[in-house]
């Protein structure tokens, strides 16, 4: 975080980027619901001496206010803070701690999935996505204005680790279509290739990816796709898999349900493969149906649906927890837009750090702690107790993460 390019006038600055980061992210980390929350919270002896220690800076009388963080932030470009990111993502791959994770023919999944962050009754800026919304009692109709983001999420086991994000946002406030999921998608997805040009992809996303542009993307890209498909996504397909299932499916039992799966089946300008997972859970059956790029056989078919059911895992473990549990990216900590991308990124920081220390901690998983009580400790510990030389020395040494 000292490579960060600082936006503000260095004749006027008392905390240095990595310290105001580096608050941003500990906010985050220990559980912090409000800016104004953090400032109390963090205003003890022993937990400004803990936090400077621990950033490796000269001790200062207090740590940055919630409204000098916020007045950085939106100054700071936020390519500074997704370089953050970067860089640690790329120390997993390259370090090589997370290669048991890749798929059977050793593809990266990336699961694809949108959310939304801020709502308002009023326009907040030109970005705005805007919608329409009909009183169910009066019937009368109100614009609601929102945020949203599209996230790219490297699955690895029980862990979601955010590799990109992309903001879903109207250029100005006068365009003829609003932007959406699918159009954040393509932008999503050439920052990928760019920042990732070599690695091994497979992209997880729901029904609304199963269309022809994004198979010829992934293509282009050299990237494997495992996209859920429903009844009506691509109408022509679903009718001549219907009918090839007659026929030709292969049928796969397995431990956990019965896998049919067929390869090459022509759709409009190319050949897919389908495979369909029946599950029964809590005594009713469930069926799962995905096209893949990769080819369909005995071995890999119960591997492939695990892949694709996997993909909720950035509606639960990243958005859900990430928004009723511990980081409340729903919160607006500011009114600025920029602020809002800041903190929003400095929050998936700060979720790969929380998803290592919990997975690579033998101790967490032996006392199972929750993830609200796992932050008030980490929270209270900071606030009580002095970190020691040795406790300084373990934050500076390379470490070898294990996922056991």
């Amino acid at each position: 975080m000292t490579d960060v390019e600082d936006p503000r006038h260095q004749g006027h600055i008392t905390y240095s980027t990595l310290e105001m980061l580096g608050v941003g992210i500990l906010k985050n980390v220990a559980g912090i619901e409000s800016m104004r929350q953090m400032d109390i919270a963090f205003n003890t002896d022993t937990c400004i001496e803990n936090a400077y220690l621990a950033f490796g800076t000269k001790l200062k009388e207090g740590l940055p206010h919630h409204d000098t963080l916020n007045d950085f932030l939106e100054k700071l470009d936020v390519k500074e803070v997704e370089n953050i990111r970067d860089h640690m993502v790329k120390g997993l791959l390259s370090g090589r701690a997370l290669e048991k994770y890749r798929t059977p023919n050793k593809k990266w999944a990336v699961a694809i999935d949108g959310t939304g962050l801020f709502s308002f009754d009023e326009k907040h800026c030109s970005h705005c996505l805007r919608r329409e919304a009909t009183n169910p009692k009066t019937g009368g109709k109100k614009t609601i204005y929102m945020h949203h983001v599209l996230e790219a999420k490297l699955l690895a086991g029980d862990m979601v680790l955010s590799l990109e994000s992309e903001f879903i946002e109207n250029e100005s406030e006068d365009v003829s279509k609003q932007d959406c999921e699918l159009k954040a998608f393509y932008r999503l997805a050439k920052k990928i290739k760019e920042k990732y040009p070599r690695l091994p992809i497979c992209i997880v996303g729901d029904s609304l990816y199963a269309c022809e542009p994004v198979f010829k993307l992934c293509e282009e890209n050299k990237w494997d796709y495992l996209i859920r498909f429903k009844d009506g996504s691509i109408p022509t397909l679903a009718r001549e898999i219907e009918a090839l299932s007659k026929i030709e499916g292969a049928a796969v039992t397995d431990r956990s349900g019965t896998c049919q799966y067929i390869n090459s089946v022509a759709a409009t300008y190319r050949e897919v493969n389908w495979l369909a997972q029946s599950l029964e859970v809590g005594g009713v059956v469930k069926r799962y149906v995905f096209l893949a790029s990769a080819h369909i056989t005995k071995g890999n078919a119960e591997t492939l649906a695990l892949i694709g059911r996997a993909r909720w895992k950035i509606e639960n473990e990243g958005f859900n927890m990430q928004k009723n549990h511990r980081l409340f990216i729903e919160h607006a900590f500011s009114e600025n837009y920029n602020a809002m991308k800041n903190h929003y990124l400095l929050a998936q920081i700060a979720e790969i750090i929380i998803q290592l220390h919990e997975n690579g901690s033998e101790l967490l998983k032996a006392v199972k702690h929750g993830v609200k009580e796992i932050s008030s400790l980490l929270l209270e510990s900071l606030r009580t107790r002095i970190l020691t030389d040795e406790d300084i020395k373990n934050l500076d040494i390379t470490m070898q993460i294990r996922f056991v």
